[in-house]
C-alpha cells in the first residue's frame, strides 16, 4: 500500500523564493561545486585530500536540499494567506493557544512559507490537525504521543 505523498502549503510568494533557491542550486551552486571537487581531485591522493572531501559533503548536502525543494514544490497546495477577519485557524496563520495554563505563539504551517523565529507546526502534527478549522474562542483536544489527551483553547490567530 502506497503513502499518499505529503502537501505542503505554501504562499505563491514562497514557492516563487524556493523555485528561486531550486534553480541556483542547480544551476551555478552545482557547476561551482564540481569544479571544486575536480580541483581537489587534480591535487592527488584523494584519502588525504580535505579539500576533496569538504567538497564532497557539501555537493552530498547540496543534493539533498535539491531533492527537498524538488518534492516539496512539486506536491505543493499555492494558495493566498487567510485572512484574520474570518477568525478560524488555517494555514499560514500565527497562532496563540492557551495549553493548561501556558501561553503559547506558533506558525500553523511549514519552516518554507517564510523565515521566523517562531516556533512551527504542521497541519499535520497532532496538535496542528486539533485546531485546524477551529475558531477563535473554542476549546479542542488532541492526542498526545504519549497518549495523554490534551486540551487547546485558541486566543488568537492572524496571517503571518
Amino acid at each position: 500500500m502506497s503513502k499518499e505523498p505529503t502537501k505542503t502549503w505554501l504562499t505563491q510568494e514562497a514557492a516563487d523564493r524556493l523555485s528561486a533557491e531550486l534553480a541556483e542550486l542547480e544551476g551555478p551552486k552545482r557547476a561551482e561545486i564540481v569544479k571544486r571537487i575536480e580541483a581537489a581531485r587534480a591535487e592527488g591522493d584523494l584519502k588525504e585530500n580535505g579539500g576533496y572531501h569538504a567538497a564532497k559533503e557539501e555537493q552530498g548536502k547540496m543534493e539533498g536540499r535539491i531533492r527537498q525543494l524538488r518534492h516539496m514544490l512539486e506536491h505543493a497546495i499555492i494558495g493566498t494567506p487567510p485572512t484574520s477577519e474570518s477568525g478560524i485557524v488555517g494555514v499560514g496563520m500565527k497562532i496563540k493557544v492557551d495549553i493548561g495554563g501556558d501561553e503559547m505563539r506558533f506558525l500553523l504551517g511549514s519552516r518554507e512559507i517564510a523565515a521566523t523565529d517562531l516556533d512551527v507546526y504542521s497541519e499535520n502534527s497532532p496538535l496542528g490537525s486539533a485546531i485546524l478549522g477551529a475558531k477563535v474562542g473554542e476549546t479542542v483536544s488532541y492526542k498526545a504521543p504519549n497518549g495523554r489527551e490534551i486540551s487547546v483553547a485558541i486566543l488568537e490567530a492572524e496571517p503571518f
